[in-house]
């Protein structure tokens, strides 16, 4: 079987005053929780890798129950990039998201591989990042798709309409940026 990558940011799960805040078309929070777990899962396999890039739930200690019923039922091997929402007011990785079975420990920032590319992962939009000038691909979120697309860099959240919310292939999230062959 062969295994995809998928690419995802700013979930939040669990996050009532989203809703108010953010143009998300839902009636509730578990209407949206909902309709996000059935589009993950329609397109990642159990096997299937997912990076997330932050925020992928709200309000950790209140909600810690119900952030391992959901983490539970999304498929695919899980991987965090920590986000602002990810972290206790120390600033490090919530109890509630250190104690879920992630595929590797979480990190501020990631390297991959996908489409023949390198490929930076990270919470927040970076002007510059590792192999860039290589022709590296900068994957963020945090923006909630007010920072438009540039170059070589994208946001990758679930509000943005091309992701709409559902996690996100290389090829599916590059589809409209001009790739230079600067290799």
């Amino acid at each position: 079987m062969f295994v995809k990558k998928f690419y995802v940011s700013d979930t939040h799960f669990c996050h009532e005053r989203l809703l108010a805040m953010q143009p998300r078309p839902f009636s509730s929070i578990d209407e949206h929780d909902e309709y996000l777990i059935e589009s993950w899962n329609s397109v990642v396999g159990e096997l299937d890798i997912v990076y997330h890039l932050g925020d992928v739930f709200f309000s950790l200690s209140r909600n810690a129950e119900k952030v391992r019923e959901i983490f539970g039922r999304l498929n695919g091997r899980k991987h965090l990039v920590i986000g602002n929402h990810d972290v206790d007011k120390r600033g490090n990785l919530h109890p509630t998201l250190a104690g879920l079975d992630w595929a590797a420990r979480p990190e501020h920032a990631l390297r991959t591989k996908d489409g023949g590319r390198d490929v930076y992962l990270s919470h927040y939009a970076a002007r510059t990042w590792p192999s860039q000038h290589h022709g590296a691909i900068h994957f963020y979120g945090h923006s909630h798709g007010r920072l438009p697309s540039q170059g070589l860099s994208r946001d990758v959240g679930v509000d943005v309409p091309d992701v709409d919310f559902t996690p996100r292939t290389f090829a599916e999230l590059t589809a409209t940026m001009e790739l230079l062959d600067v290799r």
